[in-house]
């Protein structure tokens, strides 16, 4: 097949996904990368897959600082409009091409892309990794976002928020639904994606690199190991209120290591850490050798992000041999089984402390929920596997029927 991939993520999760799928597709398929100036390239770096890597330049206006702070919503709009022109281009120049089909993957400013309208002649696959959760979940409350006085009184009338984030969703909408096929990342996102746009997606599950994460026959150490951006929707202000539980004489320390840290959330943590007694470490911007590292030393991993869509922390865990303890929501009920390769709680500190004092008490429980986790991974959720998952979408995608006929989907207009 010849396959048109377009993306603009930013580092993270979602690009080495895509690294490691382009990894494994390109042994069987041409594959050609179009992208953005402002899209990661040296991380998790897919050029060295792609027959053709064009990059189209693209930088988001620079925002502003407080007094002028309001008008960046008016900013991001006009990020937004540009995009879709960009977007309209780049489709002309893909349906040029000849492709069998367009495999599309998030931008980090509209979330579902614009060249999903755009593209007419090609069937378009989306992987869609979430929602755009800001604008459709309720987010975790944090004192620093908390304003008072006239600060308030000014956000209650100014309509620069809504108009801007009305126009993405708008977008977001109408792009995604654009799609030919949608596939996400677990069955919980596949029931959110419903929820919230009606599109019926399908499941196409990532995978973990096993020979990288793997058990190394490090001596475990006395601390408890979180992974993920430093951001509220991580859930580690919970993980701080569960370790307060456990008695002062067993408390483990906790080590969250972190790709991006917001500094108010740092500070925040960092206090409510010392108030509760919790000894807390936080390490940034880590080499993927001293994650590995961190997973074959620490005596557990514990995973409590809100509503996590996939979570590849638990997969991660899972194939170094570490035994997990994770809030039973969103998309690790999938990769966890409780009892099996980790346990699983309610989102309540209590039964949160309790199962990981449970852990530390049993050494001989943890190292087999942590063999059991491995052979998991092993058997199910390799990039090899993850690959033939996919490939299966891919190649059954109807070539000339598109789910829509023959007919233009209708563009939006400004």
């Amino acid at each position: 097949m010849k396959i048109a991939i377009y993306h603009n993520l930013p580092s993270g999760g979602a690009k080495r996904a895509l690294h490691e799928l382009m990894r494994q597709l390109a042994m069987t398929h041409h594959m050609d990368v179009y992208t953005l100036t402002s899209a990661s390239h040296d991380f998790a770096d897919i050029r060295p897959f792609a027959a053709q890597h064009r990059v189209y330049t693209f930088s988001p206006a620079a925002l502003l600082s407080s007094p002028w702070g309001r008008i960046n919503q008016a900013l991001r709009l006009g990020d937004l409009l540009r995009l879709r022109q960009l977007s309209k281009t780049i489709a002309e120049e893909i349906e040029q091409e000849g492709y069998d089909l367009v495999f599309v993957h998030p931008c980090q400013y509209e979330k579902a892309p614009s060249i999903l309208q755009h593209i007419q002649a090609v069937p378009k696959v989306y992987y869609c990794p979430e929602s755009l959760r800001h604008l459709y979940e309720t987010m975790p409350v944090r004192p620093y976002e908390v304003h008072a006085g006239l600060r308030a009184a000014i956000d209650l009338v100014d309509p620069l928020p809504p108009l801007y984030f009305g126009i993405l969703s708008y977008m977001d909408r109408g792009n995604i639904q654009s799609a030919d096929r949608v596939l996400v990342n677990s069955e919980y996102t596949r029931k959110e994606i419903y929820r919230i746009y009606g599109v019926d997606a399908h499941v196409s599950y990532l995978g973990v690199d096993a020979t990288w994460f793997q058990p190394r026959r490090r001596e475990r150490e006395d601390f408890v190991l979180s992974v993920g951006s430093l951001t509220p929707l991580k859930g580690f202000d919970f993980l701080i209120s569960a370790l307060a539980t456990i008695p002062a004489g067993e408390r483990p320390p906790l080590v969250i290591a972190s790709n991006f840290q917001d500094p108010a959330e740092r500070t925040y943590l960092t206090g409510m850490a010392a108030s509760c007694g919790v000894d807390l470490c936080l390490e940034d911007n880590i080499s993927d050798e001293f994650l590995v590292d961190l997973y074959n030393r620490a005596q557990i991993t514990l995973y409590a992000p809100v509503r996590e869509p996939f979570g590849l922390v638990a997969l991660e865990s899972m194939a170094c041999g570490t035994p997990i303890v994770a809030v039973a929501e969103g998309g690790v009920r999938e990769t966890v089984t409780h009892g099996k390769t980790g346990l699983l709680t309610e989102r309540d500190p209590h039964k949160f402390g309790a199962a990981v004092q449970q852990l530390l008490s049993n050494p001989a429980l943890a190292a087999r929920l942590g063999r059991n986790g491995r052979q998991q991974v092993e058997r199910n959720w390799s990039w090899e596997d993850a690959a033939i998952r996919l490939e299966n979408h891919l190649t059954t995608l109807p070539r000339a029927t598109r789910s829509f006929g023959n007919r233009r989907k209708p563009e939006i207009a400004f």
